[in-house]
């Protein structure tokens, strides 16, 4: 197999938001992954467990109030330590593309999607003069697949699946590396679930590209993930390649087996319990007030080997039990 390119390389991600009365709470920690060229890595984990906030620290959106720490480089510039100068101009649209939750309601709504096109050609490219900016919409445009006859319409003449495909498009003008599409399903019918996600892998397998999924939907995760990484209570619980995840030998952590039961050709079996809060984390394993294989080596943080952070994580013959 041929080695690919990292386009993202994070290595000890965290962040720490700080509440009132001097209390922290540990959003994410310690994250460690990579998202290579012509790669597709999905981020999944149930709601609340920190996706959501470590695609902010790549962008440089988080609040006021969070510390980051940690690095996550594109190439030479490592995103979490860049000013706000740089990340606005240099990073936003043009190193990395983002495809927001809930497009639709990320477009100004008194404006088509034309003129919105327009203005991020605009700002991310070179291309100037009236006539030059509207064919390089345009074309932005077709590469999404968003038809040249809805280019006109407002937001609220879109569809749900068109809206996802102008967010495409917005994100695909400045010609980024990465593409960071942050819950991209959210809201759709299966039919269209299926078409967005086959719609994103398109401009993964070109192989210039690396994208970002972040998402709670396993099967979109399945449909278009070489590799997963799995979040629980903010940390990278499992990463490892799709077809062992998905696949006959499955996934290690117990919490990543426990997760694979919401896919609708497997049994149902729920996991026990609910996730902890972020400001109030067990000592030790956070998964382990909930796991069935917890025993007294739970109480110490597992070290993460092998792609996997657990004391006790399913191999090949367990899961086969």
């Amino acid at each position: 197999m041929t080695e690919r390119t990292p386009i993202l390389t994070v290595r000890g991600l965290s962040v720490r938001f700080l509440m009132p009365g001097g209390r922290r709470i540990a959003a994410v920690t310690d994250a460690h992954f990579d998202v290579a060229a012509g790669e597709c890595l999905a981020l999944i984990g149930e709601s609340g467990c920190g996706k959501s906030v470590l695609a902010s620290a790549l962008l440089g959106l988080l609040p006021a109030n969070a510390q980051a720490a940690g690095e996550a480089r594109i190439g030479d510039l490592d995103l979490l330590a860049a000013d706000e100068r740089t990340l606005a101009r240099a990073v936003r649209g043009r190193l990395i593309g983002l495809i927001p939750q809930s497009p639709a309601a990320h477009l100004t709504p008194v404006r088509t999607a034309r003129s919105h096109l327009e203005e991020t050609v605009s700002a991310l490219t070179e291309v100037r003069g009236r006539a030059a900016v509207r064919s390089a919409a345009e074309t932005a445009a077709e590469r999404a697949a968003f038809p040249a006859g809805h280019l006109d319409r407002f937001p609220h003449e879109l569809s749900g699946g068109m809206a996802q495909r102008a967010a495409t498009a917005l994100a695909l003008v400045g010609d980024a590396p990465l593409l960071l599409a942050d819950e991209p399903t959210t809201g759709l019918d299966r039919d269209l679930v299926e078409h967005t996600v086959d719609e994103l892998r398109r401009h993964v397998d070109a192989g210039r590209r690396a994208l970002l999924v972040i998402t709670h939907d396993l099967a979109a995760a399945e449909r278009i993930a070489d590799r997963v990484a799995v979040m629980y209570a903010g940390r990278l619980v499992e990463v490892t390649d799709a077809d062992s995840f998905f696949g006959a030998a499955g996934p290690r952590h117990p919490y990543s087996r426990g997760l694979l039961q919401a896919l609708p050709d497997r049994a149902f079996s729920p996991i026990p319990g609910t996730p902890p809060e972020l400001g109030d984390l067990p000592a030790g394993c956070a998964f382990a007030p909930r796991c069935e294989r917890t025993t007294d080596a739970c109480t110490a943080p597992p070290q993460p080997a092998d792609g996997v952070a657990c004391h006790h994580p399913y191999v090949p013959e367990d899961l086969r039990a």
